[in-house]
């Protein structure tokens, strides 16, 4: 284990974390957790050892210079946490990482003596998949969990999924034998405008996210690349008849599909959730970045060597997009639409200029 100076004392720790590759669907997890680092200014404390974990021929470390000095940053899952500030400040504890190559249960196990020592009330893991859904329509987000008092409490959906499964799935059944309480909060992502990143989804998670913990997140500039991101679809896809056609059909699927949902109760819980979201009072604010120390050291389990340093913006590509179906089954196929298949990495794509959609049809959607 790798590790800063030592673990900080946290209040109400909630662990987000999210994992770039299969389950990570035009990278809207991992960027929802770099949303969430950036903005509360999160203080890495600590790295698992790439040597454990990885196979550097499938995720290769990156070269970059440091003031005319060339450094490597390998493959790995880092550790920060952040300070919510407000009438009642909690940290958040983020995961963000590469979903492993191998020993996945050595790895669980590493988060989880994370997540013990620093009295993690809750592990809420991001995923995306990719679904039948239109680009035009809010964005689905499911919330899974495997423990029946939980999803009656919260009002989740109890995980009823059976089939090939990625990291997000080992770490919440690991979280709930160990008596930690998981949750999973999974974005469909269109399967015709796949290519990372998808701001819209992202936005979303962090949407559910807000409610699912009762925070107030501040989202930045989130919003209006969500909305450039809809709007560069929405040209790429006039300009072919066939694409067009296509989403219309997914509308209307979606519109029949959502009718239902269209009552009383829940437009009362949405104009609530509205209006919790414009109130200035309700604004968290990051906490002022200190920290009493665990003098003893807290983890020390392993090596004792500071994290490999970050590269800067732009060095090294995201793993590649997850794959899955609609309502809540966590990892139903791979991303190329055949159960099991690795993801391919995309270079990511400014968030108002997506690639072109796919035509119905040309490449087999994911079931």
């Amino acid at each position: 284990m790798i590790e800063l100076e030592g673990v900080p004392e946290l209040i109400d720790p909630v662990m987000v974390a999210a994992f770039e590759g299969w389950n990570d669907a035009g990278d809207a997890a991992s960027g929802a957790v770099a949303h969430l680092d950036r903005e509360w200014k999160g203080e890495v404390f600590a790295a698992l050892d790439a040597e454990d974990y990885y196979d550097f021929q499938v995720n290769r470390p990156t070269v970059w210079l440091d003031n005319g000095v060339r450094k490597i940053t390998w493959p790995t899952t880092r550790l920060s946490v952040v300070r919510i500030g407000g009438a009642k400040p909690r940290d958040l504890v983020l995961v963000r990482g590469i979903e492993p190559s191998m020993r996945w249960r050595s790895f669980c196990n590493e988060l989880l003596g994370f997540a013990h020592e620093l009295g993690v009330e809750m592990v809420v893991i991001l995923g995306a998949l990719l679904g039948d859904t239109p680009h035009t329509r809010p964005v689905p987000v499911s919330g899974v969990t495997s423990d029946a008092d939980l999803a009656r409490t919260m009002d989740l959906e109890e995980t009823k999924y059976e089939g090939p499964t990625g990291i997000v799935g080992v770490l919440q059944e690991a979280c709930t034998h160990a008596g930690v309480p998981a949750v999973s909060l999974w974005a469909a992502v269109p399967h015709y405008v796949s290519q990372p990143p998808n701001p819209k989804a992202t936005l979303a998670l962090l949407n559910r996210l807000e409610d699912l913990i009762d925070i107030r997140i501040p989202l930045g500039e989130l919003p209006e690349d969500a909305r450039a991101w809809q709007l560069g679809v929405d040209q790429l896809a006039a300009e072919d008849s066939e694409v067009a056609e296509y989403v219309q059909t997914l509308e209307e699927a979606r519109d029949t599909a959502d009718l239902p949902e269209a009552s009383g109760d829940a437009i009362a819980r949405e104009f609530e959730r509205y209006l919790r979201r414009r109130d200035p009072s309700a604004t968290t604010e990051p906490g002022d970045g200190s920290y009493r120390r665990d003098t003893a050291g807290g983890l020390s389990r392993g090596a004792k060597r500071k994290p490999e340093p970050e590269p800067p913006t732009g060095a090294g590509a995201p793993e590649g997009a997850a794959a899955g179906s609609d309502g809540g089954a966590e990892e139903a196929a791979g991303p190329s639409g055949t159960a099991g298949t690795p993801a391919t990495p995309e270079a990511p794509e400014p968030p108002g200029k997506p690639e072109a959609p796919e035509k119905p049809g040309s490449s087999s959607p994911d079931a």
